[in-house]
């Protein structure tokens, strides 16, 4: 396979990942310069599939890159016009007033979106200006030069066999070459993680902090729903097992987002994501506004909540990481599609002087600079110690001293607090199960809550099932001599879509990859307590075909 020879493309930048990073990155470049040659590569099927968000838009990323967006009839159409918090017990609940809020937490002025459908309104405004967007390219391999720069991606290799190897139908791919390569895969993107190791980017920053996010769009009754109603609930199901809570949007067409956040950093291993989310649909106020209602799509993904100071170096030789690969969600908004926009603008225009200098395949620290001390950074730094103040102290002291903590930023421009760190990442957080009481969880009614199987097929996933897993292990005997002997196998609950099992074969333990079912959330390569995951891009087209999130 080394000694393969691929036909090469060259552009002028080569995106990879059609999401509102990649995207905006496009658009920005073709504003600046009409000739640019310009291509986006993205895995899944079409612009959008893979895309999975809340989301409540906050418009400023889309106000800088495209002003006129509703002349352009950009899919803004549900102004927010509620807000509501609610602390959760099992049986009741309390609203929190907003009155003691900092304004960032306002939601007034953003809308309830379909985040994918941005995304394929974006990639109409990219290509009328001329850019190539290819989906079903799945990039698998970086393609480095002479010096050691990023100059390119390989993408578009299909028809591997199981074993790995070419089969009947094998088509090699491309390599795609630009004088700078731009990563917006999103959250734990495979090619940006590569990056991150050889270039040491990460080095001296606190490591990355991640949730799980679940999500269900439910048609409800239309005499319940209220459009443009915000409400988010933190308590019960999760407690003290974990941090995390939950978000319900009501959009256009009677139609309901409903999702749950859990956060990876949980120690005791037999915590179990996707059960807490189906158990809080139980709730009295959720379990009401659902009654009689019909769930219409599933789908899950990880979210980087690190924050301003897990943020690792944006720039190596060639390449520059945006959005979600470097991690710009402001946690205690909720919010990183709009620092995503603003982060493809940056480094648009960082590019841009460069490439008219008559740079290329070198850094670009104009980019680096723009998102720490630009809008971004403003927007992150002010709720830089929301999440560590929730890891260590838990739910009551983060709201107290997390709020006091925001307030004093938005005030004063500075903390008492300083700097908070994260100490542990996700994965070593994780406890031995001895340390920890067995958690049993209600079985799913069919009606309000779903089995994970069931609920897999509302995310419309397929696999091309003749191809290698794209999970891998780097040591196959770790899932039950380490992860089940020590951690009672948490990759069987914390895969939102049931991926991992252990099974009995030959009176043994075995561990078996369904990969089949991944919704490419990437859960699995981030929580695994060894380490021993490892995420990698199946052919393109394949994984989850989100309709509307």
């Amino acid at each position: 396979m080394a000694e393969m020879t691929r036909e090469a493309m060259e552009y002028d930048v080569v995106i990879v990942g059609a999401g509102p990073a990649g995207l905006s990155a496009a658009i920005r470049l073709k504003q600046l310069d009409a000739d640019c040659n310009i291509v986006v590569l993205e895995k899944g099927s079409e612009v959008g599939a893979h895309i999975l968000s809340g989301a409540v838009l906050d418009p400023c990323g889309l106000d800088a890159l495209i002003p006129d967006w509703k002349d352009k009839g950009a899919p803004l159409n549900v102004p927010v016009i509620e807000d509501n918090f609610y602390a959760l017990g099992e049986q009741g609940e309390v609203r929190i007033p907003n009155f003691p809020m900092p304004p960032l937490m306002n939601n007034h002025g953003n809308y309830i979106v379909s985040m994918g459908n941005v995304c394929r309104w974006m990639a109409e405004q990219a290509e009328e200006m001329g850019v190539e967007i290819f989906p079903g390219m799945a990039c698998s391999e970086l393609v480095y030069g002479e010096n050691g720069e990023v100059k390119g991606v390989v993408a578009g290799e299909m028809g591997l066999g199981a074993d790995g190897k070419p089969g009947p139908s094998y088509e090699p791919g491309m390599e795609l070459h630009g004088k700078y390569v731009f990563l917006s895969e999103g959250v734990r993107g495979s090619l940006s993680k590569q990056v991150i190791a050889k270039y040491d980017l990460a080095k001296g920053k606190e490591p990355q902090k991640y949730g799980l996010g679940m999500k269900e769009i439910w048609e409800i009754d239309p005499a319940k729903h209220k459009e443009g109603s915000v409400t988010h609930t933190m308590g019960w199901p999760l407690g003290s097992k974990a941090g995390g809570g939950s978000f319900i949007y009501h959009l256009e067409n009677n139609q309901v987002y409903v999702g749950f956040v859990v956060h990876l950093g949980y120690k005791n291993p037999h915590v179990f994501p996707y059960m807490e989310f189906q158990q809080f649909k139980h709730h009295p106020m959720v379990a009401e506004l659902l009654k009689g209602g019909k769930r219409v799509a599933y789908g899950a993904r990880a979210i980087t909540e690190g924050g301003y100071q897990s943020m690792p170096k944006m720039v190596a030789p060639g390449v520059a990481l945006l959005g979600c690969s470097v991690g710009m969600v402001n946690v205690p908004r909720i919010k990183g599609n709009h620092n995503a926009m603003l982060s493809g603008k940056a480094a648009a225009e960082a590019a841009h002087a460069a490439m008219a200098a008559g740079r290329s395949g070198d850094e670009l620290p104009d980019y680096e600079a723009e998102v720490r001390d630009g809008e971004i950074g403003k927007d992150l730094y002010k709720v830089r110690n929301v999440k560590p103040l929730w890891s260590k102290f838990g739910l009551v002291a983060s709201l107290a001293v997390g709020g006091f903590d925001m307030w004093c930023n938005t005030l004063f421009g500075g903390s008492l607090l300083g700097t908070m760190g994260h100490g542990k990442s996700d994965a070593d957080a994780t406890e031995e199960a001895s340390k920890h009481e067995e958690i049993k969880y209600p079985k799913p009614d069919g009606t309000l809550s779903f089995d994970r199987l069931t609920n897999v097929a509302f995310s419309f996933t397929n696999h091309e099932e003749s191809q290698p897993a794209h999970l891998t292990l780097k040591d196959e005997t770790v899932p039950v001599e380490v992860n089940l002997a020590k951690y009672a196998g948490p990759s069987a609950r914390y895969c939102p879509a049931g991926v991992y099992e252990f099974v009995e074969k030959d009176g043994k333990d075995a561990f078996v990859i369904n990969f089949q079912n991944c919704v490419h959330c990437k859960t699995c390569d981030i929580k695994d307590p060894s380490q021993n995951i490892v995420w990698t891009t199946p052919q393109g087209g394949d994984g989850p075909n989100y309709p509307n999130m």
